[in-house]
């Protein structure tokens, strides 16, 4: 991409973005958060301010109006974390604001992909700009083929990246024999009730590295250390989500060979409810169970396999053997010796077997969507 194609991109964003503000704005103002009511609205000012071309207006009025369903579905389900009331409070106060930079979605009128030569054709302020190269894997390049509706242009550090959406066939769930337990944690992120402990120390040594690295660079206040700290954003999390990739890939191939389903915890609201020490508050909350899980469900959804969540409550306490229930069966944090009978096992696999057994009772209440017979 040549340095104008790229200046065209970047003044295309900003422009896209503060007509959203706008947009945003009117749409606080006068309560039209519905694309017809909101288009009328503002559809001309769009054009005429901001120089946009037709469906690139339509598209940043679609784009605010998806902003404030999702901020509505957001504030009924009270998914905001500790200060959740004033946080909220706070949502509803003001219009939603889009950095100059944030995701541009196009639809096929604006973007068009071709996949033999490997290029795009966009529109910008400048103009339409043909034959623009794009790389990707060649799993990716494969995935393309089943490409449908809008892409989304996102520039990160001076690139620019666009998102596609892929719409692949999904498989009916199969009829599990059973189900693996997955327990997720900090210390192992992931232990199955096969036995298999998959251990975070990597990641949190990594971590306390990146954290420490930091802070050095921090103090220096030079433009070399800025330079660097540069470099170093979301670093972290990339190796982050890399390993949780791997970790539910391995998860859903072992349940998918061997006809299982897969029992997950339903930890939705756990740092609401889990008081940390001062010094375990940053581990707590660089803790992606929930990238985890989402990973995990969508990788099992496209290889049809069956995916419980259950109740945690008591899964680390209780015997997986006897069913013995006792906060001091949990001895240590690697350790659990049931009061009762007497059984030893690892703390985390213990939990996991607990996850399986209920995921497969909830499996046969008929609590979930079960394969179809017909």
């Amino acid at each position: 991409m040549s340095a104008h194609d790229a200046d065209a991109l970047a003044a295309t964003l900003r422009a896209c973005n503060r007509a959203a503000n706008l947009a945003s704005e009117m749409a606080f103002r006068t309560g039209k958060v519905r694309r017809n009511a909101l288009q009328a609205a503002v559809y001309h000012r769009l054009k005429a301010d901001f120089d946009l071309g037709a469906q690139p207006a339509v598209r940043v009025v679609k784009k605010v109006c998806d902003a404030y369903a999702t901020l509505k579905a957001n504030l009924k389900a009270g998914n905001y974390g500790p200060a959740g009331s004033k946080r909220r409070a706070g949502a509803e106060s003001k219009p939603i604001v889009f950095r100059e930079d944030a995701a541009q979605p196009y639809d096929d009128r604006i973007l068009t992909w071709n996949l033999d030569q490997g290029t795009v054709s966009i529109w910008t302020l400048a103009g339409r700009i043909k034959h623009v190269p794009f790389a990707c894997s060649p799993e990716a390049s494969k995935l393309l083929q089943q490409r449908r509706g809008e892409s989304d242009l996102v520039m990160r550090d001076g690139m620019f990246f666009l998102i596609a959406t892929i719409d692949l066939p999904e498989p009916a769930p199969y009829e599990p024999q059973g189900f693996l337990g997955v327990d997720l944690g900090i210390v192992n992120i992931a232990t199955t009730s096969d036995g298999q402990i998959m251990s975070g120390r990597r990641v949190n040594r990594y971590r306390r590295r990146m954290t420490r690295l930091r802070a050095k660079l921090q103090k220096k206040c030079t433009k070399s250390a800025k330079r660097a700290l540069k470099r170093m954003r979301r670093r972290e999390s990339r190796y982050a989500t890399q390993r949780n990739h791997i970790i539910a890939k391995k998860i859903v191939h072992t349940a998918e060979r061997t006809s299982r389903g897969i029992g997950l915890e339903d930890l939705s609201g756990i740092r609401q409810r889990v008081t940390a020490r001062k010094d375990q508050r940053s581990r707590l909350h660089s803790w992606a169970f929930a990238q985890l899980g989402s990973f995990v469900g969508y990788k099992a959804q496209r290889a049809g396999v069956p995916v419980v969540h259950v109740d945690p409550r008591n899964t680390s306490r209780q015997c997986s053997e006897c069913w013995h229930t006792h906060r001091s069966n949990r001895v240590s944090q690697a350790r659990f010796v049931c009061r009762s009978c007497g059984a030893v096992l690892h703390a985390d696999h213990n939990g996991s077997r607990n996850i399986a057994h209920r995921a497969d009772a909830v499996w046969q209440r008929g609590a979930v969507n079960r394969p179809s017979t017909a």
